[in-house]
């Protein structure tokens, strides 16, 4: 303003100057140059006042808006913590829950589940309205308490879930498995006595068919099992007897008499097959003297003297005129260097009677012993 001032006065002072000797034309104005200085110094006031207000507007308009929205971003990614979901009662639920809405705007769902995704948008701003209205310190309190909320809405939902195919599959009641167990048994007998009836016929082939049929519908079926190893066996093929025989036994070990002969086909090639077929049955064999007795002689076959022994005295105990055993008795007792118990023992069997080769056999190995 000085600096106007100034130069105002020396305008003043050049103009006093000239005005001293005006020509008589010039009509002097008093309150021109008054009036102009005041008109400058009113547009100059006018034009800093208008530098100030526009810096006082540019500066408001540049700073105070981003202010506002700092606090509410740094706050927002407070919410993906998961302290309360930990305390569910399915932990393994609730772990994902961070991953599946780390945003706010992830609260929506629990609020309106049926809410469209368009209609998704304008929603999102409720949140940050809310959260700009509350203290600074209240933003971690609201942000949990929704997740917890929607953890324990959301586990019921699974867990019927998971429940869901477990109910759907029911278990075979017994009833249901054995009116099937009984159907197969009934079939099996109906192919038995069509097997039988093509047998009479003299249709063999026809009759070994229909037996290996009742036997795949009922594998138990002992009588058709028995039937088609008797076939087997005519028709020469003792392989395929074998076979059957040893799946009967495994399914159903008491069965003496079969595993009596397949053990004679065994001793053929295998005697310690043999010996094992016939000590697998032998618990079901309590009180079979012949069965013991058939056991003595493969294990002496097979140079185990000692248990032959075993095995014949049990056959005695229950038969004590068998002289063939007898004799049997005395051989293993003879290989064991019992001598004594062995002359007794073959002095039993001559007394018993033997055929004409066995009494000579038995005579030359008392010779032996004295």
């Amino acid at each position: 303003m000085s600096l106007i001032n100034k130069m105002l006065q020396d305008l003043d002072a050049r103009g006093g100057g000239v005005a001293r000797g005006p020509g008589p034309s010039v009509r002097p104005v008093d309150k021109a140059p008054r009036h102009s200085r005041a008109v400058i110094v009113a547009g100059a006031g006018a034009g800093v006042l208008v530098a100030a207000l526009g810096g006082v507007a540019w500066y408001f308009l540049h700073t105070v808006p981003p202010a506002a929205p700092v606090p509410l971003q740094a706050k927002v990614p407070l919410a993906p913590m998961p302290a309360p979901p930990a305390a569910a009662p399915v932990p393994a639920p609730a772990a994902p829950e961070p991953v599946e809405a780390p945003a706010p705007a992830a609260d929506m769902p629990a609020a309106a589940p049926a809410a469209s995704l368009p209609a998704s948008a304008p929603a999102a701003d409720a949140p940050v309205t809310a959260a700009a209205a509350a203290p600074a310190g209240s933003l971690d309190a609201p942000v949990p308490a929704p997740r917890l909320r929607v953890a324990r809405e959301r586990q019921p939902a699974r867990t019927t879930l998971a429940e869901g195919p477990a109910q759907s599959v029911a278990p075979a009641s017994p009833a249901a498995s054995g009116d099937a167990g009984q159907n197969a048994q009934g079939q099996a007998e109906n192919a038995y006595r069509r097997a039988l009836a093509a047998l009479q016929d003299g249709r063999v082939a026809d009759g070994i068919a229909g037996l290996d049929r009742a036997l795949y519908l009922y594998p138990r079926h002992e009588a058709a099992r028995q039937t088609l190893v008797g076939l087997l066996l005519e028709a020469g093929r003792a392989g395929e007897a074998q076979q059957q025989m040893a799946l009967g036994l495994s399914l159903n070990p008491n069965q003496p008499q079969v595993a009596m002969l397949l053990a004679r086909l065994q001793l053929e090639s295998n005697g310690t097959a043999a010996v094992e077929t016939l000590r697998r049955t032998l618990p079901f064999a309590t009180g079979n003297a012949d069965y013991s007795a058939f056991l003595a002689g493969a294990l002496q076959r097979q140079q185990r003297h000692h248990e032959a022994v075993e095995q014949y005295e049990a056959a005695l105990r229950l038969a004590p005129q068998n002289g063939v055993w007898w004799m049997g008795l005395g051989i293993s007792l003879q290989a064991e260097r019992r001598n004594t118990e062995a002359r007794a023992a073959f002095a039993r069997a001559r007394q018993a009677g033997l055929s004409p080769e066995l009494q000579g056999f038995v005579e030359r190995r008392l010779g032996q012993l004295e």
